[in-house]
């Protein structure tokens, strides 16, 4: 696909076009679509003079992120039960702009997770709270971006292993917490830390993979359950756990690539996560890891595919340096929205997916150089080295010996 800046008035020109049957949904888009073409209208005014443009405003994106890394708002006291997850989206934004904490500070981040940690296994989203494979799965992540020793050996591996199996099913799946639901989150959370800790087992996800596969639907993408909508958030944990299980035959590719291709945006550029719905910069990496993903796939039988870009680069940093930055700092879903973490972790990832485009091959950056990013793993999203540091450093530590289950 064409990666080049793009005109204006070739944006403007693909404006959507509601065919005289006016919607609730319609409605919505033209108004985002406006919006987004006043920001673009506003762009390539300033850039007739600034050839740097656009610039990632780097320095205010790490004071927002350092400001919250030790003391929330009041506003986030609804996310007593995501510590963990504000951890992870915290450090994971900070180190694609390579700009982690000190020492101390990384230090008392594993303390705090460790009160996390449940004695029967897995984290809770805060200390003194049961398990959940969500917070499990945030908690394992910041540990790995932390990538010290005492990170690592904080991880409870015996009890981790316990715990997995304690939330599997017969027919492969897995509960976010015991006697809670099951969807495909479950096996990705599953799967991502059983193989970053090393205690991943065959006979633990047996029947997974065909289980992941009865969830892709008939548009191509992946639901949360069989029978569930394509969904973009759904459909990154679907094909990442087909992946991890090296299992993505058992899929159909091809509907996943058309599918995938056609949640970008033609005016706003970046994506939406599921059909008629509106665009959102956290779905820059939930839809854009798919991509490296698929690339990685197809160049199993050709080489030339693990260079191959399967979406507009250009396009989706467009939107997310142009739109996607508050003013505040951190990043946001749209223009008119307010910023906080998790649009901040996943908007970055997303940029760093779209500059880093696949899995090999050279970075392409919108802008000033120094808009570039770490990048990160499509499959863990963190850093590739510390999902490898931390995969090495468990090999050398092996997990226990399974028990019968």
């Amino acid at each position: 696909m064409d990666n080049q800046i793009r005109c204006y008035d070739d944006i403007a020109s693909k404006v959507f076009d509601e065919e005289g049957i006016e919607t609730n949904t319609s409605t919505e888009q033209i108004e985002v679509e406006q919006s987004i073409l006043r920001y673009y209208k506003q762009f390539e005014q300033k850039a007739s003079i600034d050839p740097d443009l656009p610039k990632l405003k780097k320095s205010l994106h790490q004071k927002f992120l350092r400001n919250y890394i030790e003391k929330l708002p009041q506003s986030y006291m609804s996310l007593e039960a995501s510590r963990p997850w504000l951890v992870y989206w915290n450090l994971n934004a900070l180190w694609t702009m390579k700009d982690l904490p000190d020492k101390k500070t990384l230090d008392n981040i594993v303390n705090f997770l460790a009160q996390c940690q449940h004695k029967d296994g897995g984290y809770g989203g805060g200390p003194m709270q049961h398990a959940h494979l969500g917070a499990t799965y945030a908690a394992i992540n910041a540990l790995c971006i932390i990538g010290t020793d005492k990170a690592y050996d904080s991880i409870n591996r015996n009890t981790l292993q316990n715990f997995l199996w304690s939330l599997r099913s017969a027919d492969g799946a897995f509960s976010l917490h015991k006697g809670g639901e099951q969807d495909i989150r479950g096996v990705y959370c599953a799967l991502s830390v059983a193989k970053l800790t090393n205690t991943y087992t065959d006979s633990l996800f047996d029947k997974t993979a065909e289980w992941v596969v009865s969830c892709q639907t008939y548009e191509g993408g992946f639901g949360g359950c069989p029978g569930m909508e394509a969904h973009g958030g759904y459909t990154f944990c679907g094909i990442a756990a087909l992946a991890l299980l090296n299992r993505t035959p058992l899929c159909d590719l091809d509907a996943l690539l058309r599918w995938s291709v056609n949640r970008q945006m033609c005016v706003e550029g970046g994506f939406q996560g599921r059909t008629n719905k509106l665009v959102d910069g956290c779905y820059s990496f939930w839809q854009g890891a798919v991509f490296p993903i698929i690339s990685a796939i197809l160049s199993k039988d050709s080489k030339e595919m693990m260079e191959t870009v399967l979406f507009n680069q250009g396009a989706l940093q467009e939107y997310i340096i142009i739109c996607c930055q508050s003013p505040q700092g951190g990043l946001i879903d749209k223009p008119g929205k307010p910023h906080d973490l998790y649009h901040t972790c996943y908007t970055l990832s997303g940029l760093s997916i779209a500059q880093h485009g696949t899995c090999a091959g050279d970075p392409f950056i919108v802008g000033s150089p120094r808009n570039e990013l770490n990048r990160v793993h499509p499959l863990h999203n963190i850093g590739p080295h510390l999902a490898y540091n931390a995969m090495h450093y468990f090999i050398r530590h092996p997990p226990p010996e399974e028990d019968d289950k």
